[in-house]
This record gives structure tokens, sequence and C-alpha cells, in this order.
């Protein structure tokens, strides 16, 4: 959710006759939704949510990733997963580009989305097509609940991207829901969430301390620049119950155009340590950005 785009690249060839969204707002369950239309690229198309830049989908390259956080969990899968096929679960959907990103680039993937916004998850099918044909399950559920669901052991990645206006909902950032989360994960599996901060970056530092109860291994990654204090912006808390491959992360982070800071480990303990862990009893919701602006 969000985020800015990054700099344009040369694009994939197109999937013959794409469906075109109208350009336009419309209300939905949890506030309205807006569809705009890249005047640089008629297959492009942003999804504001509430006014903020939720997804960004390309209707006919589902592999261009437009998003940096979006760009920041593909290289952080790549480097965790060999090629081929995966089971992922991803914990918000809104347009659902990197569902559609994972199933071009790894066909035969078996994937849900979990949207709690039934209105949204319609405009959505009506707008992009089925998202069978598109190679997922999109499910109307909460994230929490919806996961409860889910098989123990069957899931190679769970991806969160779930967002209230620009701020995480507060049940999806807990021990106990991350303990959930670590319940249907495979030996091996990977914990990527999504999430916006400011200086001094409370949320990240929170979160990871959280992550950093219930697995064995964690880190936190963003733009130097948010690290640095100068900017807010999102960044990504990663975790998993078997060591993280720091040396092949750190080259997948830093090139491209949208290079970033990995804190792994012994250096992500440093990071967040005196920051309590959030609990179902006593979370607080996240600290919002105090320009109420999402990422620029």
């Amino acid at each position: 959710m969000p985020d800015r785009p990054s700099p344009r690249r040369q694009r994939a060839p197109r999937s013959p006759q794409p469906v075109q969204p109208v350009e336009g707002e419309e209300p939905i369950a949890t506030g309205t939704v807006r569809f705009e239309q890249d005047r640089d690229d008629p297959d492009g198309w942003t999804v504001l949510v509430n006014g903020v830049p939720s997804s960004y989908v390309d209707v006919g390259d589902p592999t261009r990733l437009v998003f940096e956080y979006q760009q920041w969990t593909a290289a952080v899968i790549d480097a965790v997963h060999p090629p081929g096929p995966l089971r992922a679960v991803h914990l918000g959907g809104a347009g659902c580009a990197f569902p559609r990103y994972l199933a071009a680039t790894r066909p035969s993937s078996r994937q849900l989305v979990l949207e709690v916004d039934a209105q949204l998850v319609d405009v959505v099918r009506r707008s992009f097509g089925a998202a069978g044909a598109a190679g997922f399950k999109l499910k109307v559920a909460d994230a929490r609940a919806g996961l409860a669901a889910v098989p123990a052991g069957t899931q190679d990645v769970v991806v969160r991207d779930a967002f209230a206006g620009d701020q995480v909902p507060a049940h999806l950032r807990t021990v106990e829901f991350l303990r959930e989360v670590d319940r249907v994960l495979a030996p091996g599996g990977l914990w990527v969430a999504n999430l916006a901060d400011r200086p001094p970056m409370p949320n990240s530092r929170a979160e990871l301390a959280s992550a950093l109860e219930v697995f064995a291994h964690a880190g936190v990654l963003a733009e130097p620049g948010v690290f640095r204090g100068r900017r807010y912006g999102n960044a990504l808390v990663v975790a998993s119950q078997v060591p993280l491959p720091e040396q092949a992360l750190v080259r997948a982070l830093s090139g491209g155009a949208a290079p970033a800071r990995l804190l792994l480990d012994d250096d992500a303990r440093h990071f967040c340590a005196g920051s309590g862990v959030l609990r179902d009893e006593t979370v607080p919701e996240p600290e919002p950005d105090p320009q109420e602006d999402s990422p620029a």
C-alpha cells in the first residue's frame, strides 16, 4: 500500500487484450476507491483507497512492479526461495498487484488473497478481471480471521500489505498474530510485512521486536534516507525460523532503481532494543505521520 513509484524500466511483452478499468471514484465499504490512469502509460493504473495510493497495476504486464516496497518484497522472496511455484497468503488485497506478479513470475503458485472489503473485491474483479484467471484466489475476510482458517505448515510465504488509511491495523501487528503467521508457515517459510514509518521509526522497531519474540531470525529494511531520519516512508519487516541469507539479500536489495538498507539478526536486535513487543491486550495504534500524508 502507501508508497511512491520508482523510475520506469523497459517493460515485458504485453498480455493480449487486457481488461481495462474505468477512471474515477466509487464508494466501497471502507470508504472510497479511485482508479487513476497513468498519463504516460495507458495500461498503468493507480488504485487509491480513501485517497491513499494502494496499488499500481499494469494490465498488460503483471511483472511490472512500480511501488518500491513491492520491488523489495520480490527481491527478498527471490533471495530466500529458489525459482518455482510458491504457496502464499497475502493479507490485504486492493488491486492485487503483487499476487499478479507472483503468478506471472512463478507459474502454478497457489495463492490466497484476504481482503476485508467486499465492495472493493467486487470493484477489483470488475476492473482487472477474475482473480482465478490471474492466478490467485481472492477471498473476502478479515486478514487475521482468514489466516486462522489456513491449515498449519502449508505456506511458503505470508505477505502483509493491509492498511487502514496509511497505517497497519493494530490487530495485525501483535505477538499473538505473529504466532498465527508462524503456525501456517511451512519449514523455511518467510514472513514479509509492509508498514509506513517516520523518524525515529517507532512502528518498525515495535514490529521488529515482536517478530523477534516469535521467529528465530528477523530483520528490517527501508530506504537509507528513512533510516537516517530524513523522510517518512515504507519499511519491511522480514522473519523466518531459519537463517535468512544475508549476503544474497544485501546484493538483491542494493541494486536497481530503489536500493534498500537491511538490518538483520544482531543488527536488528540492536535497532529495536528498548522497544516493547506488541500484544493484543496492550497494543497501541501505530504512530501516524504528523503530515497525514502517504510516503512520497
